[in-house]
């Protein structure tokens, strides 16, 4: 099952955001660190994200309902989910907070840096909205008259085989219309992750740094939506508890 998946790629990303922290808080001067090493680290971690998502559209070919309404993640994950996935836009946003860290090396992106990442975004911006106009029509498209008429049809009692041929192809459709937004998502966040790698460079400091500030996000708003999750069922079923002695 991909829930179990999930978990286990989650506890494999949070051992490569120690080495990706580790890394960013080496005392060793850029010309003693080994751009090799950075390198490696950062393959490594692009490969794990790579796995991801070959394994979610293996998923979505069995069920892709089941990765819109995801049962792996807490309510506070999928509310702040876009298409199934974080929105590639955050990436940028990403990197103005580290360019304002007091003392961080990223103030100096700058110059030709700076223009190929403002451009970059601009595309990247195009292209969600792309995706956010495919997915509204989809949505959209639940009302158009045949499905409204499928819909009459298998609510009567005693639908046809024919009828019940008609809604199940129906369906089929919707689903696979899903799948087509989801990929292209998807896409767009890898497309968005390796132009970001690109220009920041896979051998250097921003680059991991900026991988690490992206996971440690990640990971920390899934335990927050954890905890959240568990501190409501307690609560719940406290008062539960209450009402029935």
């Amino acid at each position: 099952m991909f829930s179990e998946f999930y978990e286990k790629w989650m506890a494999q990303l949070e051992d490569l955001l120690h080495q990706l922290l580790r890394a960013v808080s080496s005392n060793k001067p850029p010309s003693e660190q080994s751009g090799d090493q950075l390198e490696s680290l950062v393959s490594e971690v692009t490969t794990h994200q790579k796995q991801y998502y070959a394994a979610k559209w293996a998923a979505a070919r069995e069920d892709v309902l089941a990765i819109y309404v995801p049962s792996w993640l807490s309510p506070l994950e999928a509310a702040y989910s876009w298409v199934t996935g974080w929105k590639p836009s955050m990436a940028f946003k990403l990197i103005e907070s580290l360019r304002k860290k007091s003392g961080s090396e990223w103030v100096e992106l700058g110059g030709e840096k700076a223009r190929r990442m403002g451009e970059l975004r601009a595309r990247i911006r195009v292209e969600e909205e792309k995706v956010e106009m495919e997915m509204e029509r989809q949505q959209v498209a639940m009302g158009d008259r045949r499905m409204v008429e499928l819909a009459r049809l298998a609510s009567r009692r005693g639908c046809s085989d024919e009828d019940e041929k008609r809604v199940e192809a129906a369906m089929k459709g919707l689903k696979a219309g899903l799948e087509k937004v989801m990929k292209a998502a998807d896409c767009l966040r890898l497309k968005t992750l390796k132009g970001v790698l690109d220009i920041l460079s896979p051998e250097s400091k921003q680059c991991v740094e900026f991988l690490a500030a992206a996971f440690m996000l990640q990971i920390q708003l899934r335990k927050w939506g954890r905890r959240r999750k568990n501190d409501y069922q307690t609560e719940t079923g406290g008062a539960q508890g209450l009402r029935l002695s």
